[in-house]
């Protein structure tokens, strides 16, 4: 693929995300930021994070993990949370006013793309990096962001087998819709696009990072409140989400029979807290040579 021709993909995933994710996300970010925060609260307890440090958070969404890291520095370190979509980053602002923090900037682009300069200790994406339209390219550009000897921390899923509360309903729908062609619109690669650690490793590796290393984290999430939470949860996002969208009326005309389904299959996951599901990832690091 040409370069022109990868700038245009990215670009479609770009506005895929900002017309037809972000709102679904922003209706579900009750259930999506807490099953987020869950993978990333077992990770920053470990991050060698100092006061007056300069961090870049890629892929920041909504900016809970760019504030909780703008704190971790404090005042006299500095965050930038950056993410392609703008809607996203108008919720992070408004949150990092509310918090009164005045070390925090967003930044909408494009980190692929965009020219940073070495100026940052740390750098942080929690499930973004899995979405890069060419992963050598981004993890580069992210590396291009650190000081030399600086770290990068990324958590992605792992296997889809690990990972019932995104793929089960998936598998339920395909009983009765045909698969989604490969020429829909997609927001890029996909959550499970950096399960294989052999294949992260050498998009690392060719990026120019050294000491990379995998750590497993395994967390029960919700997927909603109670049983008609969960399944209207799942025929909205991810790729049961996706199988549900791209098969339009005929999905439609079967709408109550695939709620049936779901039903009869997450209702096995029913506990006092709500529908929870098993969900795990992999806490990624590696460091910028010297």
């Amino acid at each position: 693929m040409s370069s022109a021709a990868a700038i245009e993909a990215n670009n479609q995933y770009i506005d895929f995300w900002n017309a037809v994710l972000v709102p679904k996300f922003d209706r579900w970010r009750h259930i999506l930021a807490g099953g987020l925060h869950l993978h990333s609260a077992r990770v920053f307890p470990a991050l060698p994070l100092h006061a007056g440090n300069s961090v870049l958070d890629v892929g920041c969404g909504w900016g809970d993990t760019a504030i909780e890291l703008a704190r971790r520095v404090g005042p006299d370190g500095s965050v930038v949370g950056l993410d392609c979509c703008g809607a996203f980053l108008d919720a992070g602002r408004a949150d990092a006013k509310a918090a009164g923090l005045t070390n925090l900037t967003f930044l909408e682009a494009d980190v692929q793309a965009y020219p940073f300069k070495p100026v940052h200790d740390f750098c942080f994406s929690r499930f973004g990096t899995q979405f890069f339209e060419n992963p050598v390219a981004g993890l580069r550009n992210m590396r291009f962001a650190l000081k030399p000897d600086g770290l990068m921390t990324m958590i992605v899923w792992r296997a889809r087998a690990d990972n019932p509360w995104l793929t089960l309903s998936k598998e339920v729908l395909l009983r009765y819709l045909p698969p989604v062609k490969e020429d829909a619109a997609t927001c890029g690669p996909g959550p499970f696009s950096m399960t294989d650690t052999e294949a992260v490793t050498q998009q690392l590796h060719i990026a120019g990072y050294r000491d990379v290393r995998f750590e497993r984290i395994d967390v029960e999430v919700l997927v909603g409140r109670d049983l008609d939470e969960a399944v209207a949860f799942q025929l909205a996002i991810g790729p049961a989400g996706e199988v549900y969208r791209e098969a339009g009326s005929e999905a439609e005309r079967l709408h109550n029979t695939l709620v049936t389904a779901l039903k009869d299959e997450l209702g096995k996951f029913v506990r006092p807290a709500g529908v929870m599901m098993n969900s795990s990832s992999w806490m990624v690091t590696a460091r910028n040579p010297t």
